[in-house]
């Protein structure tokens, strides 16, 4: 189990020194919105003014914040994981010390320094008592790539092919001090299989057939890895972290420090009222307002269980039910506009489009959600019979009226996103409308502006596990474009699914699955766009040709459903058994067992892992995602696919959620739960004639015909 970073506590020397670490690190983020308007600007100040030197700022914030509070969190224990982990490591380790096939040497004290911060962040691993002192070790090292990165710029551009001696070593010290916190973040998973693609990157040779290497020396990974601005550990995903998620996450730890959060969810239960569907209403509808601020599942999951955990009590709820509810609804924030996660961003980089694109996109895929968790609510609740709950006489419909305004900063970002203004600016202009919101509210009002100061830093602190993962999923990309692994899979993905749309998918939303088991969202969708969206493109380019698109159209709509298929899965994955973090946050509040609770968040809203399919399998799929038909076809057409696709899908969602409970106006059997499934099912697929969809969807409706049969109280007597 990975090291958690609670709230920083300031009572110690070291917890004060941390504290002044994330606020100067928030403030930092915050100046750099405003620095093109300042004097500073004339100074041409490179860490203020350059894009590789405020990245590399930003991933020294990450590494030697996080190292301060790991050093007071308490030490996971020594697993099998951690015993791979080590491993993988010693070839690394290994090749940073024998002779370099084009003769760079490394100098012995710089081999030295290099195995000391290998030490204190790898090795403590497997011995993790003492890894306080190792960890304000590793914090110290970490000033030293971060100080030869500042003074040495100039001169590290022109040698990245061909580094010195100590660029070499400031490359390993940084990578290995990454991975060290990566691990005591989030496990031993994917440090390992960055140092994995470490390894084929420096022993691709000797692997056979397709997936044959080129021989690179370890000069070359390491000075592309640490002197290259885009193909390095500073390249374009880290820079979406540097870029967008540390204004979003200080939004976040503002509105948590102004204690709006629990405003935002009384107005979700205000909304709800009293009914016996209540907790699972007002859980779907509270994780859709905490999206809408912070773009993390485990987080608002965390939250949203807290606040609904004595409705589910108190109603009867099933705990096994309740937990497996929360958990599925966390996972809504990564898909919910305006703020969506590290993925979203990323998207944005790689494709060069815009945010707003990404924004229309996931509308629908949310939507669809959303009707999933309300929809098996809502037949579980009937079937269970259970009695009306709901929130006291205080939170009235006139509540959510009285602090609608809090939803102001929101309509902000997305009117200037519209607009076209720079993410950044978006979102520091709703934080300080935020502020504005809570001080210039009587009952709202905290004490002093100390609740400002904390929400800084503790939006620092929210992104560092984030970031780390984000600066090591950058790692495995640069890994990949050194390689050209991405050619190679996307060939062997050929020949596995040949020319069937449908496997490939199939194997793409397998392999993602599998892999966001281990590894976060973010992750999981860099190692699979890069791996298998050129194969996919191409397959779904050539099926949308078929519906008369021309060929730039048929491109563009099939690039756009390839990377939403490719995130909607990484999202899921959050949610998917043995490895969830939204189960084992839920879990936790509900005390339930994680892993039952992560096979029953699966299980809940069961369409969730079909819906994503049809965004790919006919260009008129993509009517889910509204944009690539927008663009390709338009006018009243384009509406209608639009229209249609979402009517049969939530049809669809409807059954399938009624066929998963096993309830419809009355208890189902066995059979008729699976004939109602495989008839959902068939409901997804965007037949070539309209009029067959009918056909299922008039045999669902049979199933609600009839009524549970009554028993009146003169039979029972």
């Amino acid at each position: 189990m990975e090291t958690e970073l609670h709230e920083t506590p300031r009572r110690t020397l070291l917890g004060r020194l941390t504290w002044w670490v994330l606020l100067v690190a928030a403030l930092y983020s915050l100046y750099l919105v405003v620095h093109p308007f300042t004097p500073l600007a004339r100074l041409n100040l490179t860490f203020l003014d350059t894009v590789q030197l405020e990245r590399a700022t930003h991933v020294f914030f990450l590494v030697f914040a996080g190292y301060l509070l790991t050093a007071q969190g308490r030490p996971a224990k020594r697993t099998l994981g951690s015993w791979v982990f080590v491993a993988l490591s010693l070839p690394f380790l290994y090749t940073f010390w024998v002779p370099n096939v084009r003769g760079v040497e490394i100098p012995l004290l710089g081999k030295l320094v290099g195995t000391l911060a290998w030490g204190v962040a790898v090795f403590p691993a497997l011995i993790p008592k003492g890894r306080r002192y190792t960890d304000l070790l590793a914090a110290l090292l970490a000033i030293a790539p971060f100080a030869y990165q500042l003074i040495n710029y100039e001169q590290l551009v022109y040698r990245a092919v061909l580094p010195a001696g100590w660029d070499m070593v400031m490359s390993f010290s940084l990578i290995v001090l990454v991975l060290g916190l990566v691990n005591r973040l989030l496990g031993p998973v994917m440090p390992s299989l960055v140092l994995i693609f470490l390894a084929y990157n420096l022993y691709g040779h000797l692997v056979p057939g397709t997936f044959r290497g080129a021989k690179n020396g370890i000069d070359l990974l390491l000075g592309k890895t640490y002197n290259e601005t885009e193909a390095g550990i500073y390249g374009l995903i880290t820079g979406v972290s540097a870029k967008y998620l540390v204004y979003f996450t200080i939004l976040s730890g503002i509105i948590g420090s102004l204690g709006l959060g629990r405003v935002v969810a009384n107005i979700a239960l205000a909304l709800v009222g009293r009914t016996p569907q209540t907790p699972g209403r007002v859980t779907g509808l509270a994780s859709i307002f905490m999206g809408m601020f912070s773009g993390s599942g485990a987080a608002d999951t965390q939250f949203v269980a807290t606040l609904t955990k004595p409705l589910y009590e108190k109603a009867g709820y099933d705990r096994m039910t309740s937990a497996g509810l929360v958990a599925t609804s966390g996972t809504i924030a990564l898909i919910t506009p305006p703020v969506l996660g590290s993925i979203a961003f990323i998207m944005v980089e790689i494709l060069n489009i815009k945010y707003a694109w990404v924004i229309i996109m996931a509308l629908g895929p949310c939507l669809l959600y959303l009707l999933a968790v309300l929809t098996f609510n809502e037949f579980y609740a009937r079937k269970a019979k259970l009695p009306p709950v709901g929130a006291d006489e205080a939170l009235g419909r006139g509540y959510a009226l009285r602090y609608s305004t809090i939803f102001i900063p929101i309509l902000v970002i997305i009117a200037m996103l519209y607009l076209g203004f720079q993410v950044a600016t978006a979102v520091c202009l709703a934080i300080l409308i935020f502020i504005l919101v809570a001080y210039l509210d009587p009952t709202l009002r905290p004490k002093g502006f100390m609740p400002i100061v904390n929400g800084l830093a503790e939006g620092f602190r929210q992104l560092i596990p984030i970031g780390t993962a984000i600066v090591a999923a950058n790692l495995v990309f640069a890994m990949m474009v050194i390689t050209g692994l991405p050619s190679k899979f996307s060939i062997f993905l050929g020949q596995v699914s040949g020319e069937s749309l449908l496997l490939a998918t199939l194997v793409t939303a397998v392999f993602s699955l599998i892999l966001g088991m281990g590894v976060p969202p973010t992750a999981t969708y860099v190692l699979t766009s890069s791996l298998t969206a050129p194969a996919i493109i191409a397959l779904a380019k050539s099926n949308f040709l078929g519906y008369g698109l021309g060929t730039e159209q048929a491109t563009l709509a099939a690039t756009l459903a390839t990377h939403m298929f490719l995130f909607y899965y990484a999202v899921l994955a959050d949610v998917t058994p043995p490895v969830a973090l939204s189960a084992y946050a839920s879990a936790s509040v509900f005390k339930t067992d994680p892993i039952a609770t992560g096979v029953y968040a699966a299980r809940v809203a069961l369409s969730k892992y079909i819906v994503g399919f049809f965004f790919l399998l006919s260009f008129t799929g993509t009517g889910l995602l509204i944009l690539p038909v927008l663009q390709s076809v338009g006018g009243v057409e384009g509406w209608l696919i639009i229209l249609e696709r979402f009517f049969f899908t939530a049809a669809a969602i409807v059954f399938m959620s009624a066929a998963t409970v096993g309830y419809t106006r009355r208890a189902l059997a066995r059979w008729e739960s699976w004939v109602m499934g495989i008839l959902a099912v068939s409901l997804f697929f965007p037949y070539s004639n309209l009029w067959l969809g009918f056909i299922p969807l008039a045999l669902c409706l049979l199933f609600f015909l009839r009524r549970e049969r009554q028993v009146s109280p003169q039979a029972l007597g």
